[in-house]
């Protein structure tokens, strides 16, 4: 059924018709309208499941731990200094193979101070051991929700799923969103069926103490799943496209405008319907590249598509000091056409359609370099 709703709003409603049984909130904008929403379908008796008002983030997601690890679905949410308190536990969720799945409203870290949208919050995680996808809008990050659950809880992979939405742009908008029937939802997710569990009954050790003589093989088996992942999203998004009738590429990135043309930007989120707006106005020579999943990286699929291309620009909301812009770094490491490294937007500056015209224009020049878009520096 389609509707006007908040995105913020739309999460929670995906979320309880995937049916958690514990949630552990704490809030902080723009992330709080998530487990507002879902603390009143628990009180209204809507969703049947323990709400824990922790006392920080890094508890929130020490309880969703341990309430997965015990064989439940568990669900938290969280933006900016929150996911990095929660730094210290992601390692832990990831290394316990537990499929947690979290949705970050993507918020700059501070210093400064600022409550505004970039991906400072989530890139310094991408290490960490989740499956990392950003969304493009509210339809996108409901879709992506309910695939991540699939994804997140096949035994090939059983890693934790982190979904970014840039906060307020996506996280406080209201959108007319495909909201699928409770039934159908379930019906597509499944049952959770844990490998191991938490179980007075049927002991098992999860987190244990690891030496130097096998800590390795641990790591080389997350890889392994990491790995795995690909085929397992390519799967689901497959499956999901025939269900919902919705198509997100192969669920590892998407294409727009891409046949016939001789350059392409490579981006992520919502940034990514500024540059379709822009190439709407009779652009044909660019077409864009979305990232859907950031971990795993698609890096045979960037290959693929960017052969034939001239050169390759990638705009991203985030910096890596002393580096550069992290996206373009790692798109360099796969790509054999020049690559144009663009960021902007840090803490929800406006990128506007005169911005993008000039991406454009220095992409067409087919050099390789790195560029502040919008900056006030002389």
């Amino acid at each position: 059924m389609k509707k006007v709703v908040e995105i913020s709003h739309a999460i929670a409603e995906v979320v309880s018709k995937v049916g958690p049984k514990v949630i552990a909130a704490y809030p902080i904008t723009p992330q709080t309208h998530i487990v507002e929403r879902l603390s009143e379908l628990v009180a209204n008796g809507e969703l049947d499941a323990e709400y824990l008002n922790v006392e920080s983030e890094h508890s929130a997601m020490s309880a969703t731990m341990g309430a997965q690890a015990c064989g439940v679905r568990a669900y938290t949410a969280t933006a900016s200094q929150g996911l990095a308190l929660m730094h210290e536990v992601l390692s832990v969720v990831a290394g316990e193979r537990l499929p947690v799945v979290i949705h970050v409203a993507n918020r700059t870290l501070s210093a400064p101070l600022t409550i505004w949208n970039d991906w400072s919050d989530s890139f310094p995680e991408r290490d960490n051991g989740w499956l990392q996808f950003y969304a493009e809008n509210g339809q996108d990050v409901v879709d992506t929700t309910i695939m991540a659950y699939r994804i997140a809880e096949n035994h090939n992979v059983l890693l934790p799923v982190m979904i970014n939405i840039d906060g307020f742009i996506l996280s406080h908008v209201y959108e007319p969103i495909d909201m699928p029937d409770t039934k159908d939802v379930k019906d597509f997710v499944g049952e959770y069926n844990p490998i191991v569990k938490l179980d007075v009954n049927d002991v098992h050790t999860i987190g244990e103490y690891a030496t130097p003589d096998n800590f390795q093989e641990f790591k080389e088996e997350q890889w392994n799943a990491m790995m795995a992942a690909k085929d397992v999203i390519k799967s689901v998004t497959a499956e999901f496209k025939e269900k919902f009738g919705r198509d997100h590429g192969d669920g590892l990135v998407e294409t727009y405008n891409l046949d016939g043309a001789k350059h392409a930007i490579i981006t992520m989120g919502s940034i990514v319907g500024t540059f379709k707006h822009f190439i709407d106005q009779e652009v044909d020579d660019v077409g864009i590249i979305k990232i859907r999943s950031f971990r795993p990286f698609p890096r045979e699929e960037l290959i693929e598509l960017t052969k034939g291309l001239e050169s390759v620009g990638v705009f991203e909301k985030v910096i890596s000091l002393g580096l550069g812009g992290p996206l373009a770094h790692e798109v360099r490491s796969v790509v054999k056409t020049p690559v144009m490294s663009f960021v902007g937007g840090l803490s929800g500056r406006d990128v506007t359609l005169n911005d993008v015209s000039h991406i454009f224009d220095k992409i067409r020049e087919k050099k390789s370099g790195f560029e502040w878009i919008g900056s006030k520096l002389k």
